[in-house]
């Protein structure tokens, strides 16, 4: 499905001086489906500069695909305002085909009686006849499926089919890109090797995108930078690797990669909790949760200190090997970068590489 608008201004152009114009600005965006339920989305501030590639990432329920509908023009907000390349979206509210939005969606979406030049071809209309054949075989050269102009919808492998889908969303150039769950149907190896070349395309075409997913390991290797939400509010924004670096929220810790949460007391930079006394990467005082990722741990060599583990059990996957270790009540995480494999059952001890994090 393409939304294309037939004569889309350009951005508004920002005064001398003052910071460009974001493509995507959201302000206070609400929106609840019934009365006296909580909102799915809650007060959503976001901007999004030209050309940035920015993900929401967050479980089931948290209003990530609401957000893009709002976007898209598919529901109404209850509160808030939306605007695109300037323009502003919600009052009055700007239908779908006139808010030079492309839309991607994990089924792909084809036409399966269409090749796949109908295909791009069907986002076109609001192109001059003699322009669209053009268009559309330079947009199929973009995803590089221009020997697959012939083909059937059927006759392609998935990754091929969301290259289709992505270039009939690219074909109009839109303002904005949305991506909601695009790779979700894509089996292991074919998700990692479509999500870069989407990713290649789009910074090749300079294309604004904002992505949809639950996945971790897609956010992280997608984005220029990535809101985890949660109910409807966003717990923590910025590029990918600060916000895994320095979780704010025990949410983001656990949700964002895994991470062993241990209560404790803090005393400036020195926090003492079940694994011994944890130096902190800030300082904080009185009563904590540490945030310590599984390859911040790391098993003590004969002489240093550590922390006493059991090993409970261990997943090895040849380049590393992540392991269970229980230490009183608690289970623990390490992460290692293969080398010997310790048994289950084993008695060890670990020690901490890394400053631990305050999270609320």
């Amino acid at each position: 499905m393409s939304l294309t608008a037939e004569s889309r201004p350009a951005p508004a152009a920002a005064p001398a001086g003052a910071p460009p114009t974001p493509i995507l600005d959201l302000q206070n965006l609400g929106k609840s489906y019934a009365p006296g339920l909580p909102p799915v989305l809650d007060a959503l501030d976001l901007q999004v500069a030209a050309g940035e590639l920015v993900t929401l990432l967050g479980p089931s329920g948290c209003g990530k695909t609401t957000t893009l509908r709002l976007i898209a023009g598919l529901e109404t907000p209850d509160t808030g305002h939306i605007r695109i390349a300037g323009r502003e979206m919600t009052s009055p509210p700007v239908p779908p085909e006139r808010r030079g939005v492309g839309l991607v969606f994990q089924d792909y979406a084809l036409f399966p009686h269409l090749t796949v030049l109908g295909n791009v071809l069907f986002g076109l209309h609001g192109l001059p006849r003699s322009q669209r054949l053009a268009r559309a075989r330079e947009t199929l050269a973009l995803v590089g499926l221009t020997v697959f102009e012939s083909r059937l919808p059927h006759q392609l492998s998935g990754g091929q089919q969301q290259r289709v889908a992505l270039a009939r969303a690219l074909a109009p150039r839109p303002t904005l890109l949305l991506l909601d769950e695009p790779f979700s149907n894509l089996d292991a190896q074919l998700r990692h090797s479509t999500r870069q070349e989407v990713r290649a395309i789009l910074r090749g075409s300079g294309t604004t995108a904002l992505l949809v997913t639950h996945d971790q390991e897609e956010a992280l290797a997608f984005s220029d930078r990535l809101l985890v939400m949660r109910a409807g509010r966003v717990e923590q924004i910025g590029p990918p690797h600060e916000v895994y670096a320095h979780p704010r929220t025990a949410f983001v810790a656990n949700f964002l990669g895994r991470s062993n949460l241990l209560s404790g007391t803090a005393a400036g930079l020195t926090a003492r909790t079940a694994l011994g006394d944890l130096p902190l990467a800030e300082a904080a005082h009185g009563p904590v949760m540490v945030s310590v990722r599984p390859e911040h741990l790391a098993f003590a060599r004969p002489g240093e200190e550590g922390a006493a583990v059991t090993i409970l059990a261990r997943e090895y996957k040849g380049h590393d090997v992540t392991y269970t270790v229980g230490l009183g009540q608690h289970e623990l995480l390490v992460h290692t970068a293969g080398g010997e494999v310790w048994p289950e059952g084993e008695q060890v001890r670990v020690r901490v590489t890394q400053p631990a994090r305050a999270v609320r």
